[in-house]
C-alpha cells in the first residue's frame, strides 16, 4: 500500500510539472557549484565525439516551477535596462525593471536540434507574462520528415526563441529544427535558416550548439556566407568544455559570457567576465583558423590566428518558459540569441557577418566611441585587459550604438 502511494505521488507529480517523456530528460548530467548556487549541466551539454552539444545548464534546480520565474532571475526589462536599450530605474533592479526593448527587422533565425512541439504556446505565454507582443513565429526544418523531439534541446530552443523574440519583438522569428545525424544542428538546416532570413529581407542567425574544433572546419566556413545575414554562435562554456565551432568561424560573431553583480536589494552593480564563459582559455585562439583582416588591429593578442569571442553578454541567469513551468537557465546559449536580436533591433543591417564584424572592431579605434558603445569587461579574471580580450572580446552592448 504504501509502495503504491509514493508510485502514484511520484506520477501526479510528474503530470503536474508536465515532465513527460519529451521533457528534460533524466540523462547523465554534471554538477558544480557557482558562487554559492548548484549548477546542472544536462547530458546535452556535455561534449561528447560525433555530435554538437547545447551551451547552456540549469541553476539551482533542473526541475520546473509552475508559480513564476525565480525572484533572481533576470528578465527581458532588468537585461535591457543595464545594457541601456530602455530607460529604467536607477539600479536596474530586477523587480522594478519593467520597460522592453522594441524595434527587429526582417527576420531571425533560430537553427536548434529536435522538434518543439509546444514551440508558439510557450512562447506565447513567456511574452504574455513580461508583456512582449506576440511573435511572428514559424518553424521549419529542411527535408520533409518532421525531426523527432530530443528532450534537453527543448531547453535550448525555449531559452533561444523567448530572448531572441525579447530582444528584437518586431522581427519575423523563424525556428528551424534539425535531426541528429553524425553532427546536429546539419548544415542543411543552416543553410535553410540563412535562405529564410534572406527571403524575409535580411536579418540574422543564432546558434547556440557548437562542437571543438577540427581542422576540417574551415571547409564548413561557407554555410555562413548568405547575402544579407549576420551569424552568431555561442563561443562555449569552458566549465564543460572549450572551443567551439561554429564560433571559431571567421564568419559568424562568436558572443561569451559575462555575469551581473546586483547587491542584496538587487540593484545591478557590475558586470564582470564569467570564468568558464567561453572566453580566457587556449581553446579561444583557433588553431586552424587564420587570423581575419578585421582582428588586425589586435594581433598583438591573437597572432596568426582567429581570436574569439568577439563580444559577450549576460551568462547567468535568465528566466524562460517550457511546457508548464518556468526555469532558471544561464550559458553562452542565452548570450548568442540575446546579442543577435540587440544587432538585429540595432537596425544597422550589415549584410554579412564579416561587415558587421570589421564594424563592431573599428570601435576600438576611437576610445570615446567604444566606451560609449561598449562595456569594457576587465574583471573576473586576471586575463581580461582594457580593450580587446580573449575574456569578452570587445566587451558587451551599450545602447544599440554601434551595433
Amino acid at each position: 500500500m504504501k509502495r503504491s502511494f509514493v508510485i502514484a505521488m511520484i506520477i501526479g507529480i510528474a503530470l503536474f510539472l508536465g515532465m513527460a517523456s519529451s521533457q528534460v530528460s533524466a540523462q547523465t548530467r554534471t554538477e558544480s557549484v557557482f558562487n554559492g548556487h548548484r549548477i546542472i549541466y544536462p547530458q546535452s551539454s556535455i561534449p561528447q565525439p560525433g555530435r554538437h552539444h547545447t551551451n547552456y545548464f540549469f541553476v539551482d534546480s533542473d526541475v520546473p516551477n509552475p508559480n513564476g520565474p525565480s525572484p533572481g532571475d533576470e528578465t527581458p526589462g532588468s537585461l535591457a535596462c543595464v545594457y541601456k536599450l530602455v530607460t529604467g530605474p536607477t539600479g536596474c533592479p530586477i523587480a522594478t525593471s519593467k520597460n522592453l526593448p522594441t524595434g527587429g527587422w526582417g527576420a531571425i533565425a533560430i537553427v536548434d536540434a529536435g522538434d518543439y512541439p509546444t514551440a508558439a504556446a510557450d512562447l506565447h505565454a513567456f511574452s504574455s507574462y513580461f508583456g512582449i507582443p506576440d511573435a511572428n513565429l514559424t518553424v521549419r526544418w529542411p527535408g520533409i520528415t518532421k525531426p523527432p523531439v530530443y528532450g534537453e534541446w527543448l531547453v535550448e530552443e525555449a531559452l533561444d526563441i523567448e530572448w531572441a523574440h525579447a530582444m528584437a519583438p518586431n522581427a519575423k522569428l523563424y525556428l528551424v529544427e534539425s535531426k541528429q545525424v553524425n553532427t546536429d544542428p546539419t548544415w542543411a538546416a543552416v543553410k535553410l535558416a540563412a535562405s529564410l532570413v534572406a527571403k524575409a529581407g535580411g536579418g540574422v542567425v543564432s546558434m547556440s550548439w557548437g562542437d571543438p574544433e577540427v581542422a576540417q572546419e574551415i571547409n564548413w566556413d561557407a554555410y555562413f556566407t548568405k547575402p544579407g545575414v549576420v551569424y552568431f554562435a555561442a563561443s562555449g562554456d569552458s566549465g564543460i568544455g572549450v572551443s567551439i565551432y561554429p564560433g571559431a568561424s571567421p564568419n559568424v560573431v562568436s558572443v561569451g559570457g559575462t555575469r551581473f553583480k546586483r547587491d542584496l536589494s538587487g540593484n545591478f552593480l557590475n558586470e564582470v567576465y564569467y570564468t568558464g564563459g567561453g572566453g580566457g582559455d587556449l581553446g579561444d585562439l583557433s588553431p586552424y583558423e587564420p587570423r581575419p583582416s578585421y582582428q588586425d588591429g589586435v594581433s598583438a593578442i591573437v597572432g596568426t590566428h582567429r581570436g574569439y569571442p568577439d563580444v559577450a553578454a549576460d551568462y547567468c541567469c535568465a528566466a524562460i518558459y517550457l511546457q508548464g513551468g518556468w526555469y532558471s537557465v544561464g550559458g553562452t546559449s542565452w548570450a548568442s540569441p540575446t546579442f543577435a536580436g540587440i544587432v538585429n533591433a540595432a537596425g544597422n543591417k550589415q549584410t554579412s557577418s564579416r561587415n558587421e564584424l570589421t564594424w563592431l572592431y573599428s570601435e576600438l579605434a576611437n576610445p570615446a566611441e567604444y566606451k560609449a558603445d561598449f562595456k569594457d569587461i576587465t574583471t573576473g579574471d586576471s586575463r581580461c585587459k582594457i580593450g580587446f580580450d580573449q575574456c569578452t572580446g570587445i566587451g558587451s552592448p551599450r545602447t544599440y550604438v554601434g551595433k
